[in-house]
């Protein structure tokens, strides 16, 4: 058969990232508590295409990811990523894995347990080098102060989101990022609260007032102190509640 994503292309454009997006599929993660943790990942594999090649073979994309099926996690990526570039004869190759990632959290006052969810995303390149880097969204609780400052009751507050992304050296626990980023902000966010841990939550929220400016200061401060730690950009967004916009703010390290 006429494979027509060999032919020759004559317009002698490079394109920098071709594949495929948004694959769902299973990945298994290292869990601090239970060893082992099961979910599901989106997916996007890209690698560069030359500029004489008409097209890349997607194909060859999800069999490279089958072969990988429930074994696919951070220390495997640069093999994948490697094998990318091998079979489709390319320079530089991209693997991105977006998941929800549960954390067992106990109420503050009334010690419920209950699973917590956080986005998180490994984002790998692989050219002549390769680089992984590991990405958290943390769910946060922001108290305005100056609200608090001009109001003889109360303070607006709102929930918000801190979202990190690292370059790192070694092993780091999921858990651990979330933990350190979660006392940043005024307060965290929980699944399961009583009547005692929201009168908790209020109060030491109220004590606690933040900007996002302040959020993502708060964060730096204890990346800076993490030698394993190399490069990092913090956000943080908080979704006003008496606002007709968002609030955000963002440090990044540089190089």
């Amino acid at each position: 058969m006429r494979d027509v994503q060999n032919e020759i292309d004559f317009r002698r454009i490079e394109i920098d990232k071709v594949g495929v997006k948004n694959l769902k599929y299973p990945i298994v993660l290292k869990d601090k508590q239970n060893e082992k943790q099961h979910t599901i990942a989106s997916i996007n594999m890209y690698v560069n295409l030359p500029h004489q090649f008409r097209g890349t073979h997607m194909s060859r994309f999800i069999e490279i990811l089958n072969k990988y099926r429930r074994e696919i996690d951070i220390h495997n990526m640069g093999e994948i990523m490697k094998e990318m570039k091998d079979r489709l004869e390319a320079e530089s190759a991209h693997l991105e894995l977006e998941f929800p990632y549960f954390i067992e959290k106990e109420a503050p006052v009334s010690k419920a347990k209950s699973l917590m969810e956080y986005q998180c995303r490994f984002i790998g390149e692989l050219n002549d080098r390769m680089k992984i880097l590991l990405g958290v969204s943390v769910p946060m609780l922001t108290v305005c102060p100056c609200s608090k400052e001009i109001s003889e009751h109360g303070a607006h507050n709102q929930r918000g989101e801190i979202n990190l992304l690292l370059k790192f050296k070694g092993f780091l626990w999921i858990e651990d990022v979330i933990e350190m980023v979660e006392n940043c902000a005024s307060g965290s966010v929980f699944s399961l609260l009583k009547r005692e841990d929201e009168k908790y939550i209020t109060e030491s929220s109220y004590e606690n007032p933040n900007f996002v400016e302040d959020v993502v200061r708060n964060v730096a401060t204890k990346l800076d102190k993490q030698e394993n730690i190399l490069w990092y950009k913090v956000e943080a967004e908080s979704y006003e509640s008496i606002h007709n916009h968002d609030a955000y703010a963002c440090v990044q390290r540089k190089y």
